[in-house]
């Protein structure tokens, strides 16, 4: 039997959360593969060289569309846990079959039930073949879905809206922002992919929404960013057919270079999903915006000069 753990995205925010993960739990770890993790890097994006330094850990670097480094990287291993994200996952699970791992744990994404064709279609055809590979080859999969993604000012999330809600003084939406989203914190995906891992009995073959601890609106999610910026927020809302024009105005001007449109149809779509499964299958908790959003404003205030003692946690 392979005894080879094989991790992807390793350094992305997740990522880095689930090594922490394994670190933490270092003894459960190495008792399930003893022959350590192998690490598949970017040798231009991760060069992270003490990420799992704790552990006999491999490092092989290359592109997840190169069929013949993914070859060789998935040799003698018996589980991957692929973070780096959806569009590598038909390469990723093709090596995969060819090399008779034996569990997969691939992060995919919410994405797959947007109900615009493009955003969602591209998803959907991506599962299906991930399904359909791993049943030919008998390998037990599970597919983990998380919502929008945020907790670091490095994500391309909440982040950005934090700059707009610090430098604009009218902060532009559509439809009032009153549609509801449910982000979730990357520090509990972390726990989540670990705790996935360790309980294959139960995870094996299932997959789970990983969706954050409390649905709230745009507009809500932008007040409480300002409260931490000591900003009272003001907005100018246009209406969706205005902004779904101006879109379409952008495209036509720029010969179809410049595509808004799907991103502002999918700017006005609730994006709401449970999480009974994931919590009653591993006791999955996420934390709720509203108590985790104050220390990436913090970050941000940090990385512009701008934090103040007093707004200061656990001596940071």
């Amino acid at each position: 039997m392979y005894e080879i753990l094989a991790i992807t995205g390793i350094t992305g925010k997740s990522g880095r959360a689930f090594a922490h993960e394994l670190i933490r739990h270092q003894d459960i770890i190495r008792k399930m593969f003893p022959k350590g993790i192998r690490l598949l890097l970017h040798r231009e994006r991760e060069t992270d060289a003490d990420i799992l330094s704790c552990f006999d850990t491999e490092r092989m670097y290359g592109d997840l569309d190169d069929e013949a480094f993914l070859g060789e990287a998935f040799l003698g291993v018996d589980t991957i846990v692929h973070i780096a994200g959806i569009h590598w996952s038909r390469p990723v699970v093709h090596a995969a079959a060819n090399n008779f791992v034996r569990r997969m744990i691939m992060v995919h994404t919410t994405g797959i039930y947007s109900k615009y064709k493009e955003a969602g279609e591209e998803y959907r055809n991506i599962d299906d073949f991930v399904y359909m590979m791993s049943k030919s080859k008998n390998i037990i999969l599970t597919i983990l879905r998380p919502t929008m993604i945020y907790g670091t000012i490095s994500d391309r999330n909440v982040a950005s809206f934090i700059k707009m809600v610090d430098r604009l003084p009218v902060m532009p939406v559509v439809n009032n922002a009153e549609y509801e989203l449910q982000p979730v914190h990357f520090l509990d995906l972390g726990r989540a992919y670990y705790d996935v891992l360790v309980n294959e009995n139960i995870t094996g073959g299932h997959d789970y929404i990983l969706s954050g601890g409390e649905e709230i609106t745009l507009r809500d999610m932008l007040i409480e960013m300002g409260a931490y910026l000591s900003k009272k927020m003001r907005f100018i809302s246009v209406p969706f057919p205005i902004a779904y024009a101006g879109a379409w105005f952008f495209y036509l001007v720029s010969i179809g270079k410049i595509d808004l449109r799907e991103k502002v149809q999918r700017l006005c779509e609730p994006r709401v999903y449970p999480h009974e499964e994931a919590t009653r299958d591993f006791g999955y908790d996420p934390r709720t915006f509203r108590s985790a959003i104050g220390d990436e404003v913090r970050e941000y205030l940090a990385a512009t000069g701008r934090l103040r003692d007093d707004q200061r946690e656990d001596g940071t």
